[in-house]
């Protein structure tokens, strides 16, 4: 990993490229992000740094992540991640990173916690087939069915399709293109949909198929 950044999504939208095409983009309000730790392979094992993004009032951090705080002398952030990037020698704690770390026709993965949706049926989350509404069937038309063997071995499997619980989980969408970066707003725009709903803490790093 060479850069990344936390982000917030803003919103989808649609801009128009040089040969009039239009482009459906992701807005996503990227940094200014501050380094509030770095490791090393002499302390830590390996080499990373921790960034933090959006002020957080003092008195809304817990007393060890105060300390965490005053240690590195930064003010308290509201999201930390932390970033294996392959060269840190150039960073220290306090430096600000911000977005245009970006620039435009860069591949990148954005990362960030899908929509909940609450309990969800196996049709809906599995995108399983209705039962026939004809005879015999009943009003069951949108249930999961047969869960598997009878007799032997008389239980069922891990890992079957079920109803449960529906999205609130980490996704990440890998090799997006950033379509346009403005660094004087902190805004970069990246085309097609990432995960989340507007408002949603995203994290955005180079591509790793790119």
């Amino acid at each position: 990993m060479q850069k990344g950044i936390i982000g917030k999504k803003i919103g989808m939208t649609q801009i128009f490229d040089e040969k009039g095409n239009v482009v459906p983009v992701t807005v996503i309000e990227a940094g200014p992000c501050v380094v509030t730790q770095k490791k090393t392979v002499e302390n830590d094992g390996y080499d990373a740094v921790q960034l933090g993004y959006g002020d957080q009032k003092a008195n809304r951090v817990t007393k060890p992540l105060k300390g965490h705080f005053d240690k590195g002398d930064v003010a308290p952030k509201k999201k930390l991640q932390e970033f294996r990037f392959a060269d840190i020698s150039g960073m220290n704690v306090g430096d600000l990173v911000k977005a245009d770390v970006f620039a435009a026709g860069d591949k990148v993965d954005v990362q960030g916690t899908s929509k909940g949706k609450g309990y969800a049926g196996a049709i809906k989350r599995w995108n399983q087939h209705r039962l026939r509404e004809s005879h015999g069937t009943g009003p069951v038309a949108r249930h999961a069915g047969s869960n598997g063997p009878v007799s032997d071995p008389s239980r069922v499997f891990k890992g079957k399709r079920l109803p449960g619980h529906l999205g609130a989980e980490k996704v990440t969408v890998q090799n997006l293109t950033v379509v346009k970066v403005d660094a004087e707003n902190n805004l970069i725009a990246i085309k097609g949909a990432v995960p989340g709903p507007n408002g949603g803490y995203v994290v955005i790093h180079d591509s790793v198929k790119a």
